[in-house]
């Protein structure tokens, strides 16, 4: 099959299945512009799919927004330094369910039944084309370089959403619903440790998640702090590019060896979280954090076999000074010189730390105003994280926020702890997205409830027209 026969088969199994039929909300009107049903923030996996989960329930007035330019939505082309996904490639997850969209049918429709069965994990470049060619085919209402910065509650139910585009500030976007689709770092910060941010030039060192110029560290020597699958992911592309050596500290004697998502994907875990009691769901998460995603096999072996790969275990950062144009850092083996340094220390979830919701942050209650956790599992880090609704909105603290909150929803790492990784890794879209498409669509029909029980009460359009006797029959 061709990519041209694939998209041909997209339309029919679409058309099948009645998609793109009539918008049911009834339209709202106002003075300072159009009214959107929903506006979703972020367009990359999480905002593409559930702008087409919301199409399929027939709610079409809707757009999605991203501050990067077509084409680069989310971490692929960006910050991302895997080489494959570490997602196994037989789980679905933006297809919704449709065979003819997932990634397997566009991958085979140009390297046939057997190139699939060569790839043993999606490459991460090929992954994003794929992302790039369903937004294509479904046709997407998808604007780029428009960055969301604030969120301004307003009157009847509405959202002022002020963006700018291009640097200049335009007219806010007027929503009766918002989705935060903002992935990884959607929910908080990425986070650096005060003792490197606050001591070291921003010149010497740059988070995972920065866009680093890896061209000016050719030659260098270059650290990595943190254990994770990320440091590995960047201290691979580091010496590809040519550094001349790449340490990787950890601060644990040895390297987490369990990935608990693997175990999540295969025992119903994923699916029926969220029916857990919150002690649960707090006992699991806090087991999450203590275990680590490891590297991949693949990337730890191909780091180990590039002579410039050195791994230091059981050496947490004790302090970190600039020389001269390098950084000293010591650990508990001793002091290592550094020309650059690369923190790969993740970020910390925390409505308080979006500049977007500065506005409705003191409202959202979190999981420590919800949840008493045993003293032996406690978390600052999991009591930050929003405690939601059973559809991925916002709940209130206090009762003057239950407005002002009311149409914002969140499908970002911030709702790990609510709903697992429903909406945090590739293996938990497919039972998240359909669940904040259906709530939002519910939220939008109980806003609407009286005038459209009004309208079916008052329904008298004649469809039988039948008669008996027939006319002319005695």
């Amino acid at each position: 099959m061709s990519l041209e026969a694939l998209n041909a088969r997209v339309k029919t199994d679409l058309s099948y299945l009645a998609y793109g039929g009539p918008n049911w909300v009834r339209p709202r009107s106002h003075a300072d512009g159009h009214v959107y049903d929903v506006v979703i923030v972020g367009g990359g996996q999480s905002g593409l799919s559930i702008a087409f989960a919301l199409l399929r329930e027939r709610i079409a007035n809707i757009v999605v927004i991203d501050e990067n330019p077509e084409g680069y939505e989310g971490p692929w082309e960006t910050y991302a330094r895997m080489m494959t996904l570490r997602t196994p490639k037989h789980l679905t997850s933006v297809d919704l369910g449709i065979p003819s969209l997932t990634f397997r049918s566009w991958w085979e429709a140009q390297h046939g039944a057997e190139g699939w069965e060569a790839v043993d994990k999606i490459p991460r470049g090929d992954w994003m084309n794929y992302l790039r060619w369903y937004r294509s085919i479904l046709d997407l209402p998808v604007v780029n370089e428009v960055k969301l910065n604030l969120i301004e509650p307003g009157e009847e139910g509405l959202h002022r959403l002020h963006i700018e585009r291009a640097g200049a500030r335009e007219e806010p976007l007027l929503a009766r619903k918002v989705v935060l689709a903002t992935g990884i770092q959607g929910g908080g910060e990425w986070h650096v440790p005060p003792m490197i941010s606050a001591k070291l030039s921003p010149h010497l060192y740059a988070h995972t998640a920065d866009r680093i110029d890896f061209g000016s560290l050719k030659g260098k020597r270059i650290a990595v702090l943190g254990g994770g699958a990320s440091a590995f992911d960047n201290a691979n592309f580091a010496l590809a590019e040519g550094v001349s050596e790449a340490h990787v500290f950890v601060r644990r004697k040895e390297l987490p060896r369990i990935n608990p998502i693997r175990q999540m994907e295969v025992s119903g875990m994923i699916e029926r979280y969220p029916s857990l009691a919150d002690e649960e769901k707090y006992a699991v998460m806090a087991h999450f954090f203590k275990n680590n995603q490891p590297p991949t096999n693949d990337t730890f072996e191909r780091a180990v076999s590039r002579p410039g790969f050195r791994l230091h275990l059981g050496a947490p950062w004790l302090d970190v000074e600039a020389d001269g144009e390098g950084v000293t850092v010591t650990t508990p083996q001793g002091k290592h010189a550094f020309d650059f340094l690369i923190i790969s220390t993740g970020l910390l979830t925390d409505p308080s730390f979006r500049p977007e919701l500065r506005l409705v942050e003191r409202h959202i209650a979190r999981w420590g105003d919800r949840f008493a956790a045993p003293q032996e599992l406690a978390n600052p880090a999991l009591d930050a994280h929003p405690y939601l609704s059973p559809g991925f909105a916002f709940t209130s603290r206090d009762e003057e926020g239950e407005k002002r909150l009311h149409g914002l929803f969140t499908f970002s790492y911030s709702a790990l702890i609510s709903f697992g990784v429903s909406a945090s890794a590739l293996s938990g879209m497919r039972c998240g997205v359909p669940k904040i498409a259906s709530a939002v669509a519910e939220q939008l029909f109980l806003d609407d409830q009286d005038t459209i029980l009004s309208r079916y009460f008052a329904y008298d359009d004649k469809e039988f027209v039948g008669e008996w006797p027939k006319a002319g029959e005695a």
